[in-house]
């Protein structure tokens, strides 16, 4: 059986208080472009001034070099705008949109309200479909929230109803703060799987070090065969309240995958050389 992993860059980068640059970044994601993953979140078309670090994305863009990779690029867009902007470049294939089912957060991350966020989503799908993307809904706070919003799995599966409704296909249960536990997301994966069989779910955890592997096992027992990491575990949301909650270190996620006899599609050596870089990178911009 085959993953799919989605290397994140884009995530691991976007909260650095130091600029990469952008030749760093080009260099980077060319080396992971290398690896075999199925598709790179490589950057961001967002305001400058909510996150400097991604003001580079369309330079950036510009410097990969796509002519010897089967990995697919994604960019994330926080409004129709930035939509407006990734569907104008060939060489993107996914728009990825944080939806948050918490009001709170989704005021917060993109300034707009739930019910505002699913008038964009209808506006940016229709521009997918008409620009041949595929849209990645990221279900935001998906397993709980720390601003006291409702949450339930009720919620979660409304709001995943929605998207389906509009015709999306990839949908990724994010756990933006790293409260998932191994019961919520085997709850959820195991009844939203089978309900929606058109859907391809995807798991977008954050984990401390010593709580990755009973997550990834939850979502993989139960149905999962997407999942986002980052190399090292770089990055991850900066609202989260501990400092040790990072993104899903993906060389972890590899040895999982590994042990269960599962292809993932990597190239092991491109992967070590990517894993050496992600140290110099990351450790310089901190």
């Amino acid at each position: 059986m085959a993953i799919k992993i989605i290397e994140c860059p884009r995530d691991a980068m976007q909260g650095l208080h130091n600029f990469i640059p952008t030749q760093t970044k080009i260099n980077y994601i060319n080396q992971l472009l290398k690896v075999g993953f199925d598709t790179i979140d490589f950057g961001s078309f967002v305001s400058p001034k909510a996150i400097p670090q991604m003001a580079d994305t369309t330079e950036v863009l510009a410097g990969l070099d796509l002519s010897n990779t089967k990995s697919k690029l994604l960019a994330i867009i926080a409004n129709l705008k930035g939509a407006e902007n990734a569907v104008q470049h060939e060489q993107i294939k996914y728009l990825g949109f944080p939806f948050s089912i918490s009001e709170t957060f989704q005021m917060r991350n993109t300034n707009s309200s739930i019910a505002q966020s699913l008038e964009t989503v209808k506006a940016i799908q229709a521009l997918c479909v008409k620009h041949n993307k595929e849209l990645v809904v990221y279900i935001s706070m998906g397993f709980g929230n720390p601003y006291g919003d409702v949450w339930n799995t009720e919620i979660v599966e409304k709001w995943v109803m929605e998207m389906h409704l509009l015709g999306i296909k990839i949908i990724s249960l994010s756990d933006t703060i790293g409260i998932a536990n191994p019961e919520s997301i085997s709850y959820l994966f195991k009844h939203l799987i089978p309900t929606f069989k058109t859907v391809e779910f995807g798991a977008h955890l954050h984990t401390t070090p010593n709580t990755w592997q009973e997550k990834i096992d939850a979502a993989y027992q139960n149905g999962c065969l997407r999942f986002d990491g980052a190399m090292k575990g770089f990055g991850g949301c900066p609202m989260a309240a501990d400092d040790l909650t990072g993104n899903m270190p993906t060389e972890n996620m590899f040895f999982y995958f590994e042990e269960q006899k599962l292809q993932t599609g990597l190239n092991n050596s491109e992967f070590l050389n990517a894993l050496q870089l992600a140290n110099q990178v990351f450790e310089n911009a901190h």
